[in-house]
């Protein structure tokens, strides 16, 4: 029996790429795209009029403060959330008309509650090699050289090579949110979303890891790249374009350099900032 999930062999060159020169194609160059979506829960209004167009070679950060909707967007681009209004593209299929558990095997994701999952005793390799079977836990399922080669070499590109036999639970944190990262690509997917993969790091593993993004987001053959995150100095080098979100509403969203802007980000989190940028790393401050 076949994991639920095929990879496709080969798939990893530089840190990632497909060997057989296959390119997955997406109906209209679109990767994502969301029509005037809303999202309503509870009488609150968790986005509002949202549109978004993301295209497979394209890196977008998500950002804004806490409350801004960053989540729910991510969770329409994963296929486990559907709009109130609007409609939401993900790699040419509609949500509400598309199989979802055949989608979400195109996508690969990063969340806190998939991390808090992970038994902090699964064997490294096998935090990585159950994600072919979509499931965290490895029970009875078989996995074939194929699968073992990948995603041993999908650790060793994250700089966590070394732990394949350690048990996950004595990683540091930093070391968990690469193993994670490695998780998501071992089905080798169209779309990465990684939701703020650099919470609760020191600068050290945010540096390491915001590195190991960067060398991700310039490789011509990654999948498309949408990052969420609360803070400028985590958007890695290689991203191209972004989205401000505050209060369900898009504040401003194009190209990184137009975006990322003191203007835009003091209009986003509700006071005055500046933004200095050096080479292809942001920072922002109070005035």
């Amino acid at each position: 029996m076949a994991p639920a999930t095929s990879v496709r062999p080969g798939a990893v060159s530089g840190l990632l790429a497909w060997l057989d020169g296959r390119v997955p194609t997406v109906a209209d160059d679109l990767v994502i795209e969301f029509d005037s979506v809303g999202v309503t829960r509870s009488g609150a209004a968790l986005l509002q009029d949202v549109t978004l167009r993301v295209r497979p070679e394209q890196r977008w950060v998500v950002l804004g403060p806490n409350g801004a909707g960053k989540t729910t967007l991510l969770s329409l681009a994963a296929g486990r959330l559907h709009p109130t209004t609007g409609v939401v593209r993900v790699l040419g299929e509609q949500l509400g008309r598309t199989d979802l558990a055949e989608l979400r095997t195109r996508i690969g994701l990063t969340t806190a509650a998939l991390a808090e999952r992970i038994p902090g005793t699964e064997r490294v390799l096998d935090v990585v090699l159950t994600a072919a079977w979509s499931v965290v836990g490895r029970w009875r399922e078989r996995y074939d050289a194929m699968d073992v080669d990948r995603a041993q070499e999908l650790l060793g590109q994250l700089g966590v090579g070394g732990f394949t036999q350690r048990d996950y639970g004595t990683l540091s944190e930093g070391e968990r949110k690469r193993v994670q990262i490695a998780r998501a690509l071992m089905t080798d997917p169209e779309l990465l979303l990684l939701d703020e993969p650099a919470a609760g790091l020191d600068l050290g593993a945010r540096e390491e890891l915001v590195a190991r993004l960067g060398t991700l987001a310039q490789d011509p053959d990654a999948p498309a790249l949408v990052l969420v995150t609360h803070h400028v100095e985590e958007i890695p080098p290689g991203f191209s374009h972004a989205l401000l979100l505050r209060e369900g509403v898009v504040v401003a969203a194009g190209e990184l350099a137009a975006t990322i802007t003191g203007d835009h980000l003091s209009k986003t989190f509700g006071l005055p900032l500046v933004v200095d940028r050096v080479g292809d790393r942001y920072t922002a401050r109070a005035v």
